[in-house]
């Protein structure tokens, strides 16, 4: 007998809302997946919001319920492609779209917009959602919430593993071999998001296909220096960053301290660099030396960023997360399926040496259809 879920995903790229259906009555089985993209002018829109600006509450209250219509129709549209209906799924694990990541300080907080209530209304399905405040509460960082599932798929008992998702934001999964509970991880940093900016800035495309146009440019040194002295990469762990972190005004401020402005082709491999070197210096940092590198995520596409990494990271094995059972470009969705189902059973989804919460915590809330 099946047991569905639905999962939803729109992270840091703004890419597209991905929308996967997990049956998790024998393991865990892709039964239907589905990928919307976002519209330009929809991005734009979050962009602006994801900074301080005028008349903030009145374009979020409006985007929520936009986005909301929108993470329904990606449910929709993975039903409609499987052959399934509403009745037939327990719930939806809506990660919405984060705005706003502010995990330190006294009044800590996080913040992800797509109407929970929205999606329920229009899909007749109970739906999980906001699942990053309560590991905040409990004095976490609210991020990453992966790991916890990245543990129970792609944990071996021989080998060392370390899960890498390079989505918007990159962040990798600790996984000694044989010794589930030591489980860890954390944000490294810029992954897609800041590549993405130039591709789309410079040449008006929503990626670098392949690393293509990084790889015809040239490392700019003293740009690579400035990026890398952002004050995140000296940050001990447990941590996690975002657009706040890095975003392309704080590029272009690094870039206008420069003697001279490099090639925009240049500035993208510098960025592939950024991304491939801050990754690895984070694995090169850890306990464990040698094993499986399981990349996800829309940079483990990246052919030239795969590339560079591999002659960083000699000890350890590349390979995609798709030759051990999941596609990259699902990992995400299908993890908020799994949180979604550990919602509805009342079990922890966030690893407290991974987020810094003071315990597991049962996460997010429960919106009935």
């Amino acid at each position: 007998m099946s047991e569905l879920y639905i999962g939803l995903m729109s992270g840091t790229s703004l890419d597209a809302i991905d929308a996967v259906l997990v049956d998790f009555a024998d393991g865990i089985r892709l039964a239907g997946t589905f990928s919307m993209p976002l519209q330009s002018a929809l991005r734009q829109r979050i962009s602006v919001l994801c900074c301080s600006g005028t008349d903030e509450i009145e374009q979020m209250g409006r985007l929520d319920r936009e986005l909301g219509e929108a993470f329904a129709e990606a449910a929709l549209g993975v039903l409609a492609s499987s052959e399934r209906q509403p009745h037939e799924v327990k719930a939806i694990g809506s990660h919405g779209q984060t705005i706003r990541h502010r995990p330190q300080g006294a009044h800590a907080f996080t913040l992800q917009i797509g109407d929970p209530n929205t999606i329920a209304e229009r899909c007749g399905i109970n739906v999980v959602a906001d699942f990053r405040r309560r590991d905040i509460a409990a004095g976490g960082q609210g991020a990453p919430l992966v790991p916890a599932f990245h543990a129970g798929i792609f944990s071996h008992a021989s080998r060392h593993r370390i899960v890498l998702n390079l989505g918007g934001i990159a962040n990798i999964t600790l996984l000694p071999a044989g010794h589930p509970e030591a489980v860890s991880g954390f944000d490294t940093g810029p992954a897609n998001l800041l590549m993405d900016a130039w591709s789309m800035t410079c040449r008006g495309r929503a990626y670098d296909a392949d690393g293509e146009w990084a790889a015809s440019g040239d490392i700019n040194k003293p740009l690579l220096e400035k990026l890398l002295a952002h004050p995140f990469f000296s940050q001990p762990a447990p941590k996690s960053s975002g657009r706040e972190d890095f975003n392309p005004a704080w590029l272009e401020q690094q870039l206008a301290s420069l003697g001279a402005r490099p090639s925009p082709e240049d500035i993208q491999a510098t960025l592939l660099e950024l991304t491939a070197r801050s990754v690895a210096d984070a694995i090169l940092g850890l306990s464990l030396d040698h094993g499986d590198l399981l990349l996800c995520g829309g940079g483990a596409h990246n052919s030239a960023l795969w590339h560079r990494l591999a002659e960083l990271l000699p000890q350890w094995s590349l390979a995609s997360t798709a030759d051990h059972g999941l596609a990259p470009d699902w990992v995400e969705a299908t993890a908020f399926a799994w949180l979604a189902r550990q919602t509805v059973k009342q079990l922890p989804g966030n690893i407290p040496a991974v987020t810094g919460a003071r315990g597991p915590r049962v996460l997010g809330c429960i919106y009935p259809a």
